[in-house]
């Protein structure tokens, strides 16, 4: 819970820079939601099976130049993966609030490309087998770690009202538990309004 408030705290300080010195009128607090298409990387090269949920949240987008712009978020987010083979099909569910940190360049005035790290803290885990014969069902309990760390890059399209339409593609680099090496990976789809 303590590292929860120290990511609160960063968030809320961005904010408060806004508040105090807008550098174009272009910057702008907002919110954000959209879909999520998870997976997991194991030992870089297999893939697992994609998992669908969503992310929902805040952003704050300060402007540094012109064309340049830091955008801080705070997001809840629905992440997983599944593993399907002949013994059954393993299903991981895993809700984090993440952090991303994104620098923002604007080549034209709507149209942007993004990239940057994101911290996340694991909020809620489940795992469910479904064995291939019902005797061997069960829900379990494998303690994932409390953090993940990777980056985003990602693309979108800001119109002059704040509505915002982006796709980002996030690639971690921790694994998600001591055993093992899965890696999360997540194609969010995002719409957003700043005010």
């Amino acid at each position: 819970m303590k590292h929860l408030l120290t990511i609160l705290c960063v968030f809320i300080s961005t904010f408060a820079m806004v508040a105090q010195d807008k550098l174009y009128e272009k910057s702008n607090v907002g919110i954000k939601g959209g879909y999520n298409l998870s997976s997991a990387s194991i030992d870089g090269d297999t893939d697992t099976k994609t998992k669908n949920g969503f992310h929902v949240g805040v952003y704050n987008e300060i402007f540094l130049k012109k064309y340049i712009a830091l955008q801080t978020e705070l997001l809840y987010s629905q992440q997983g993966y599944k593993i399907s083979n002949n013994a059954g099909n393993f299903t991981q569910e895993l809700n984090y609030i993440n952090l991303p940190v994104m620098l923002k360049i604007y080549p034209h005035k709507n149209l942007y490309l993004e990239g940057g790290p994101q911290i996340g803290v694991a909020i809620y885990h489940k795992e469910t087998i479904d064995a291939s014969f019902d005797l061997f069902d069960s829900e379990s309990e494998y303690n994932p770690n409390d953090y993940d760390f990777g980056w985003n890059v990602g693309t979108g399209f800001r119109t002059d009202s704040g509505l915002t339409l982006g796709i980002r593609y996030y690639f971690g680099t921790n694994k998600v538990y001591d055993q093992g090496n899965q890696k999360n990976r997540v194609l969010q789809i995002s719409a957003g309004f700043g005010f």
